[in-house]
């Protein structure tokens, strides 16, 4: 039935549904749970049950997000909220390995795929990699890109992942309710001769995003 509806058409009421389908309402409801935690589905309180977004399966490599959506078929955008210039201070110090005093540049951007919202990412890196960036050299580019443009090489990475929710704030940017279940990933990058590069702090939308491993067997 889902693959003959579109993205946001709603279910029957489930009455109705139970009956055509020749089940008991528990059962149903049951089928639809599973198809809601699978993210198929979208239950909204007070309303009905609606097909669901697809979610995109974000794999857990070194590649930015411009890379991933193009890999998947779709058009990646952004729009640069904030760019500045501050002192690192004591916790984006530690993590950029540079003194509390040292300026770093710090920059927000709203990350889009096919013209949708998918993740906010906040980007600290040393003023001093990269002095002559600009606002404008990030709008609609990977960071990546410009890093490999001027001779800087990623060499390794640190990622963390955990299940968080959207604030006020992120969920106005994203366009999804106060709250809304979301990723939080932290990434610091290093060169070839472990100096960080960057510190990423990013949301993502839990509604349109599902991680993916790649897992092979030990070599030993």
């Amino acid at each position: 039935m889902l693959e003959g509806l579109d993205v946001g058409d709603a279910l029957p009421p489930e009455r109705r549904l139970a009956e055509d389908l020749g089940v008991s309402r528990p059962t149903l409801r049951q089928a639809i749970d599973d198809l809601v935690a699978e993210g198929l589905l979208d239950r909204r309180h007070g309303s009905g049950t609606y097909v669901a977004e697809p979610r995109i399966a974000v794999s857990l490599t070194m590649t930015s997000f411009t890379e991933d959506m193009i890999r998947r078929g779709m058009k990646p955008g952004g729009r640069v909220l904030s760019f500045r210039t501050e002192a690192a201070g004591a916790r984006i110090g530690r993590r950029l390995a540079l003194s509390p005093l040292e300026e770093v540049l710090t920059i927000r951007r709203l990350r889009l795929a096919d013209g949708t919202a998918m993740a906010i990412e906040t980007l600290c890196l040393p003023r001093a990699l990269m002095p002559a960036l600009r606002r404008q050299d990030l709008e609609g580019r990977s960071f990546y890109d410009l890093l490999r443009a001027g001779g800087i090489v990623i060499a390794s990475g640190t990622e963390t992942i955990e299940p968080t929710v959207t604030t006020a704030e992120e969920a106005a940017e994203l366009d999804v309710p106060v709250h809304t279940p979301a990723f939080l990933f932290e990434r610091v990058t290093r060169d070839e001769d472990g100096r960080p590069l960057e510190y990423v702090r990013s949301v993502y939308r839990g509604d349109r995003y599902r991680l993916e491993l790649d897992l092979r067997p030990p070599t030993h």
